[in-house]
């Protein structure tokens, strides 16, 4: 396993020596990007990015969970969580080691 974290800090280097466009002109840019997508989320709507994968919101239902260590039931209430599903293209980079 990889012990580097792409942060966002990364991404607008990234966009920086890329484009270059300035750091403070690249960070608001990497900001604003993930804004929108954040906001988009929070409305409940996916987000496709493409040859990348798509992101989108589940709700997922009441049940009744079980504390592990005790076996004591325990109700978990319902809740939206957040699903990617990579794109094929992604898939088959990942699988070929980023080649």
């Amino acid at each position: 396993m990889a012990d580097k974290t792409l942060t966002r800090m990364d991404l607008a280097d990234a966009v920086h020596s890329q484009v270059g466009l300035s750091r403070n002109e690249s960070a608001d840019l990497v900001e604003s990007v993930l804004g929108h997508v954040s906001d988009a989320l929070v409305q409940g709507e996916a987000v496709k990015i493409s040859s990348f994968g798509t992101f989108s919101i589940r709700e997922k239902a009441a049940r009744v969970g079980r504390n592990p260590k005790t076996g004591e039931e325990v109700p978990i209430h319902p809740r939206r969580v957040l699903t990617f599903r990579p794109s094929h293209l992604m898939k088959d980079r990942v699988a070929a080691g980023n080649k």
